[in-house]
């Protein structure tokens, strides 16, 4: 346990305090002063990618793709499953802690930490294409951070089986994605009994039994979230344009807040500002996920034309989630009277925002919306733990059965329990991956960029112009 603490503090404590004017300080953990840093590199590396490659991200993800191998899944495809998993408890647990720790302002830094995140997601997402491999159990390909990692370590050696940081990255996904299992649970069953008083052991047992039926069967991850990921994002994006449009006057001041108290104009002390740089971009990371070595688990499996495709797909799964998503989650609650909110945190302070929209309604849409985004997310990350668990015990059924089974058990666990020492496992889990992911794609990232130029030239060729 105190080694556990250690690591954990390492991770996300404040490793690094820099003095404030007026007496305060800031604090930055070792995953900000990585993965900031890290965005800012690839953003200049890409040439601004997230907004020089705009129109061409929208092209991707719009025209009509295919797989083109027999149980392959298109480029579309595996970005609906890492969105499965980036619109989750981050975009409504993680939003309302964000504005209820850090204000308005903390909104403005999400924003521009989901435009850096886009870059190292493009950058991880290319990698995992570049050296994807043929799936013999599911069909199709597989990879990510493990089999890249792999690559990087054993360069100009002899044939091995493993690679130690490639290890050391698949144990922390699983162990990540477990403990993210009881959090799903423990959220939505807590949720159901808030909105309809639905006894925990009930919404506990219906919510394993549903993700048993997908989970356990060979090929139905897929096929669900195509289904289920646009239209429960569809329908959160719809109400919050409906109650965007109703509150149309409100905007204008809620957009002033946004930007005034980003850099803690309207902070009362100097320290203000530490605070909503901070929530923002803690809560930013911890949404959108770039540089965790999450999705590119399932980008490796896109059967695409070229790489950078998967990449601009994922830099494009970023803006979704935070600029789009996020954003309708901060904008429910910033259109709400002040006085109406006062003290209040966390699922309280979002119900009670959705209450003073849409009545009783709005409360039970919110239930209802945490179930999908977790249930999604918990399928989504059952995907993921696919590569990783191929490269920890080879290609079998047993061990691939065995692992669904585990977060399976999770799941229940944690739809009883009000707390349990795993969840703080899935926080070190994926602050471990980060670590491990970002040794591996940051001395690799030329390669990412030479595929991105590559891409670039056929692109001007196809269109008459270099771009």
């Amino acid at each position: 346990m105190i080694i556990f603490n250690a690591v954990y503090q390492l991770l996300w404590g404040d490793l690094v305090t820099l003095p404030l004017p007026g007496g305060n300080s800031i604090g930055l953990s070792l995953l900000v002063l990585i993965l900031v840093p890290a965005g800012i590199y690839f953003t200049f590396r890409t040439r601004f990618l997230p907004i020089r490659l705009f129109p061409e991200m929208v092209r991707i993800a719009t025209q009509k793709q295919a797989a083109r191998g027999k149980n392959s899944i298109s480029g579309i495809q595996t970005l609906i499953i890492a969105t499965a998993t980036r619109v989750g408890m981050g975009n409504l647990v993680g939003v309302v802690a964000a504005i209820s720790a850090g204000g308005a302002g903390a909104v403005f830094w999400m924003w521009i930490t989901a435009i850096l995140g886009s870059s190292t997601a493009f950058v991880e997402a290319t990698l995992s294409q570049l050296y994807k491999e043929k799936d013999p159990l599911y069909g199709g390909y597989r990879g990510g951070p493990a089999y890249y990692i792999h690559a990087l370590f054993t360069r100009n050696r002899k044939p091995q089986r493993y690679s130690v940081i490639a290890v050391l990255f698949a144990i922390s996904g699983l162990i990540c994605w477990c403990g993210i299992s009881q959090v799903i649970s423990n959220s939505v069953s807590s949720a159901f009994y808030n909105a309809f008083h639905i006894p925990t052991l009930a919404t506990t047992i219906i919510l394993v039994l549903l993700a048993a039926v997908i989970v356990l069967r060979k090929n139905a991850t897929v096929k669900v979230l195509d289904i289920m990921v646009p239209f429960m994002a569809g329908c959160y994006f719809l109400i919050t344009v409906f109650i965007i449009i109703k509150n149309a006057g409100q905007l204008p001041q809620v957009f002033r807040n946004i930007f005034e108290e980003a850099f803690g104009i309207r902070q009362a002390v100097a320290g203000g500002f530490g605070g909503v740089l901070m929530n923002g971009i803690k809560r930013g990371l911890f949404s959108n996920e770039a540089g965790s070595g999450s999705a590119p688990c399932a980008s490796a499996a896109a059967d695409v034309e070229h790489p950078a495709k998967s990449g601009l797909l994922q830099a494009f799964g970023v803006f979704i989630d935070t600029i789009v998503i996020c954003s309708c989650s901060a904008f429910i609650m910033l259109l709400v009277p002040e006085n109406l909110v006062n003290g209040l945190s966390g699922m309280d302070l979002l119900q009670a925002a959705m209450n003073y929209h849409m009545g009783t309604f709005g409360v039970i849409f919110i239930a209802v919306t945490l179930w999908l985004f977790s249930f999604s997310t918990f399928i989504g990350i059952l995907f993921y733990a696919r590569p990783n668990v191929a490269y920890l015990f080879g290609d079998n059924w047993i061990s691939q059965t065995a692992y669904k089974i585990l977060a399976l058990m999770m799941l229940f666990i944690g739809g009883l329990a009000a707390y349990t020492f795993v969840w703080d496992l899935g926080d070190v889990g994926i602050g471990l991956m980060t670590i491990f992911n970002m040794i591996a794609i940051l001395p690799m990232s030329k390669e990412a960029i030479r595929c991105l130029s590559e891409y670039d030239k056929t692109r001007g060729r196809n269109n008459g112009s270099i771009s």
